[in-house]
């Protein structure tokens, strides 16, 4: 009688599958999966940045761990912050991109030391290489880790992702240099700024219409939003051409022409997925009145170029930071939050209050100072209460979901 082979070894050399991987992982829930440690951290910090920020500029401090307190302000609001969620958002899209096993235990709880590191590091100061790698090192393994699961993975269709990642860490080492060196900044954050609008050009323009299709077809209402199409494509790449042209010639008429023209499709592609539709569940909703701030910064810079005088630079850029990224970063986190740890995906009262807390500090932030341009110190003093409240209330309401275990049910 033939003896059956043992198998133990070739099943323990073979990939684990990732839903049964999480599943025995029997370390602490908070770095059981990439959402978790960063839409937490990212939360907090992005409440605390803004309060130093209006404090450095009332009490006139000149600087910020070193930094000038506005380069400063800026570097973690992009880089920091931003940097937390577009992280958070990865290294949990990636495994369901590629099946393969999420990044957790050791190595997620190693990659959010980095991170932590580069905050204690900006906020500190110190020497000014030590400072650079401490804070860049973060970003840079992020785009190896991103690049290695999605090529492993034959995911290619996410390779642009892929390549924005790894220019947001390019931008972030641009800025230390140019600390360093004495050169100006400023287009480190231009770069910065815009591969954020790409991704949620990219991105957004997947999960808008995927997410609201779902729920419409669930609550039984039609038509439904329209599918992608040549518009789509069309909408992008006049979003990229738009963008790089704002980096290279800031100033240029043909710049606000296509920022026009990139806004105006941008419209178009969020009219076609029907979010005035979706008032009945703010999970939804939200997304769209995150979406609706990207052809609305569009426009608003492009009439910063064209009419100069009537649309302050800084309401329009705005409009892109504090209205697109910050309203679409919180629509993203409480929908993967809840759903990823086993909720009801729906918006309570709190998670409502959140996206109005948000979505007022864009507003007032953007909109007061084109019509009372005055009224400034009020109005930075305003926003920075309402934006600190909206993710300092994500932390408090959302912050034990995320460091506690999946919610599992009968």
């Amino acid at each position: 009688m033939l003896k059956r082979p043992d198998t133990s070894a070739l099943r323990r050399a073979m990939p684990q599958d990732p839903v049964e991987a999480r599943r025995s992982y029997t370390g602490p829930a908070l770095f059981s999966f990439g959402f978790r440690p960063f839409f937490l951290g990212g939360a907090i910090w992005g409440a605390l940045v803004v309060p130093v920020w209006i404090a450095a500029w009332v009490l006139g401090w000149s600087k910020i761990g070193g930094v000038p307190a506005l380069a400063w302000h800026v570097h973690e609001m992009l880089f920091g912050f931003l940097g937390a969620i577009v992280a958070g958002f990865l290294l949990t899209a990636v495994p369901n991109w590629t099946g393969r096993l999420p990044v957790m235990g050791g190595p997620l709880l190693a990659l959010a030391a980095l991170w932590l590191a580069g905050r204690l590091a900006m906020l500190v100061g110190g020497p000014v290489l030590l400072v650079a790698v401490m804070d860049a090192s973060f970003l840079l393994v992020l785009a190896a880790l991103l690049w290695r699961e999605v090529i492993t993975g034959g995911n290619f269709r996410n390779f642009p992702v892929c390549g924005l990642a790894s220019l947001f860490a390019l931008a972030n080492l641009g800025f230390h240099a140019a600390i360093a060196f004495g050169f100006d900044w400023r287009p480190a954050q231009g770069v910065a700024i815009a591969v954020i609008a790409m991704l949620i050009g990219l991105i957004g323009g997947r999960i808008v219409p995927s997410f609201t299709r779902n729920w419409m077809a669930q609550t039984g209402r039609t038509p439904l939003p329209a599918p992608a199409g040549r518009l789509d494509m069309f909408a992008l790449g006049a979003l990229a051409a738009s963008l790089v042209a704002w980096i290279l010639w800031p100033w240029s008429a043909v710049t606000g022409l296509l920022l026009a023209a990139a806004g105006i499709l941008h419209a178009v592609r969020l009219a076609r997925w029907k979010g005035w539709r979706t008032g009945a569940e703010g999970l939804v909703l939200i997304l769209h009145a995150g979406y609706v701030w990207l052809p609305l910064a569009l426009l608003l810079m492009a009439g910063g170029i064209l009419l100069p005088g009537l649309v302050p630079a800084s309401a329009a850029l705005h409009a892109l930071t504090a209205g697109a990224m910050g309203t679409m970063t919180l629509a993203v986190m409480t929908r993967a939050s809840l759903g990823h740890t086993g909720r009801a995906r729906t918006a309570d009262r709190t998670t409502t209050a959140i996206y109005a807390l948000v979505l007022t500090a864009a507003v007032v932030r953007v909109l007061v100072p084109i019509v009372l341009p005055l009224a400034i110190v009020p109005v930075l003093a305003v926003s920075a209460v309402l934006w600190s409240a909206a993710f300092g209330l994500f932390a408090l309401r959302y912050g034990p979901m995320l460091a506690k275990p999946r919610v599992t049910h009968d």
